[in-house]
């Protein structure tokens, strides 16, 4: 994919793998801001490391695409997608709506970097 689109599609998937390399690094530590978030919409502290592993194998395989590997990339954004998918869900089931953004944010960079891999296989 080429063009204005391709661009910010590609633009978009940096900007997902910096963000989820924050994320992954603050579940890692458990900043303040991902406990008190995780113990809002209900997840227990003894999932984040977990979820911080399914993050950053998301992220990783997202660089891996960019590298060279498109199919990675596109199986690592398939990943990201479902696991912000995850996020908003818990989120509503939760009724924790204040703070909504932060997770669909994250849902509309990985379709972002979903598309772009798209573009790029086959």
């Amino acid at each position: 994919m080429t063009g204005v689109i391709g661009g910010a599609l590609f633009a978009a998937t940096l900007v997902c793998v910096a963000a989820n390399a924050f994320e992954v690094a603050a579940k890692a530590v458990r900043a303040p801001f991902v406990l008190r978030n995780s113990a809002e919409v209900g997840v227990g502290r003894a999932w984040l490391p977990w979820l911080a592993l399914l993050e950053g194998a998301g992220t990783a395989g997202l660089v891996v695409g960019l590298l060279g590997l498109p199919l990675v990339g596109l199986a690592a954004a398939t990943g990201l997608v479902l696991f912000f998918v995850g996020a908003v869900t818990a989120h509503v089931r939760a009724r924790v709506l204040h703070n909504i953004a932060f997770p669909g944010v994250f849902l509309g960079l990985a379709a972002a970097a979903l598309a772009h891999f798209a573009g790029h296989v086959g």
